[in-house]
């Protein structure tokens, strides 16, 4: 007979019969994790589909400014980059929900290897554009093809969706943990980008970055048991059309406002480093606010998660305005950074909620649409203020940004009933 090991017991005193027995009593079982995360990634199947989205998600900080240090150092011209770089950015918000429509429809491997294949190419053209000095139309169409990029972050969200549904508490747990993996893709990136490009050659950043997306693509649709089910088109049109969605989806577009004027205001006051500490700031917030238990009412907390936005982000106004001293600035980046992942994990959930089934890949990728249209109004505006009346003034912008998006929530963000 084979060895078969028992449970570990201890001895336990009785009475019977007038007589003392000596009985084994099993030990308790040990307890169960009490940590979320962890209870999260035992989920089947979560750990190899995180890995390859997380492998795919870095490049998203990589690329653009991988584009710029190879272009500006290849023409000599950051207007040309600059140029280049915001064309994908609108070339992707035309076409990043229509590719989200069709990963409902068909499936998240039939759709988003072949458009990742497709944005990877377009890397590859810009890179070899550039390097063999092609004439600067071809710069803009080779970087307008990236635009088939699926959102991998969006389809990553529509798994847990699938997997935790009807577990508010797990859904939390699990959006805080992919906000958590933005912010740290946004920070590692760019630095990943510009000392690739620095120590290798100008090219390495976009080349490095399209192998890492094309990867992790693959691995994450390799994994078809957590993915979702292609539901019966039943719906007529967009999200666009559920109540409350527009709304919040105006809401997502000045809170993109927020990131864009914060980001272009504090690289001309301070230099482009110290922001790193608003997104470790925003990361470790959305652990930790991951970790608590939600309130019931998403409205409610959405409303308190745009309040708070707005009060930090008036710290880095207040610092600026009355003392120079960096240090003092950097703390309140850092605790201004603190209100931005709790906002937008509590806004996600609201997508995954007000968002039709069978739609919700096409619902949270308008929502970064929504996202990265405030952000290059932003950075516009937050450039002008900064050029026109300097550079503390300039603060302002991301403070009246969030308080756009708390009236705009407030006004017109309604949570339908049974949703």
């Amino acid at each position: 007979m084979p060895y078969e090991r028992k449970p570990a017991t201890t001895p336990l005193l009785t009475v019977s019969g007038g007589l003392l027995v000596i009985a084994p009593r099993t030990a308790p079982a040990r307890r169960a994790s009490t940590n979320p995360y962890r209870r999260l990634l035992a989920t089947p199947g979560a750990r190899a589909f995180t890995a390859g989205n997380l492998i795919a998600r870095l490049p998203m900080g990589m690329f653009s400014v991988s584009a710029v240090i190879m272009i500006a150092g290849s023409r000599g011209s950051y207007a040309l980059a600059g140029a280049v770089t915001a064309t994908g950015l609108a070339a992707t918000a035309v076409v990043a929900p229509w590719t989200a429509r069709l990963v409902d429809r068909y499936g998240q491997a039939r759709i988003a290897v072949p458009a990742t294949a497709i944005a990877a190419l377009g890397s590859l053209a810009l890179l070899l554009c550039v390097h063999y000095d092609a004439p600067a139309w071809t710069l803009f169409a080779c970087y307008a093809a990236t635009a088939t990029t699926p959102n991998t972050g969006g389809m990553s969200r529509a798994r847990w969706a699938h997997l935790h549904r009807g577990d508010p508490a797990a859904l939390h747990t699990a959006n805080s943990f992919e906000q958590a993996a933005d912010e740290l893709c946004f920070m590692l990136g760019p630095a990943l980008a510009a000392l690739l490009c620095a120590a290798l050659f100008p090219e390495a950043g976009t080349l490095v970055g399209a192998v890492l997306l094309m990867t992790g693509v693959l691995i994450f649709a390799a994994q078809r048991a957590t993915e979702p089910p292609v539901s019966p088109r039943t719906h007529a049109g967009t999200p666009l059309r559920t109540p409350g969605m527009p709304a919040l989806l105006a809401a997502f577009l000045a809170t993109g406002a927020v990131f864009g004027a914060m980001e272009v205001v504090t690289i001309a006051h301070a230099g482009g480093a110290i922001l790193a500490l608003q997104a470790a700031g925003s990361c470790v917030a959305g652990l930790l606010y991951g970790s608590l238990r939600p309130a019931s009412d998403i409205r409610r907390r959405l409303l308190g998660c745009l309040t708070g936005m707005t009060a930090l982000m008036s710290l880095p106004l207040l610092a600026a305005a009355s003392t120079d001293s960096l240090p003092a600035l950097a703390g309140a980046l850092l605790l201004a950074g603190a209100a931005t992942a709790p906002t937008m994990v509590t806004g996600m959930t609201l997508v995954q909620r007000l968002t039709p089934e069978g739609q919700l890949n096409e619902g949270m990728t308008l929502a970064v649409t929504a996202l990265l249209g405030g952000i290059a109004a932003g950075s516009a505006t937050g450039g002008w203020m900064v050029e026109h009346t300097g550079q503390v003034t300039g603060y302002v912008v991301p403070v009246c940004a969030a308080a756009l998006a708390l009236a705009v929530a407030t006004a017109g963000v309604r949570v339908p009933r049974g949703r």
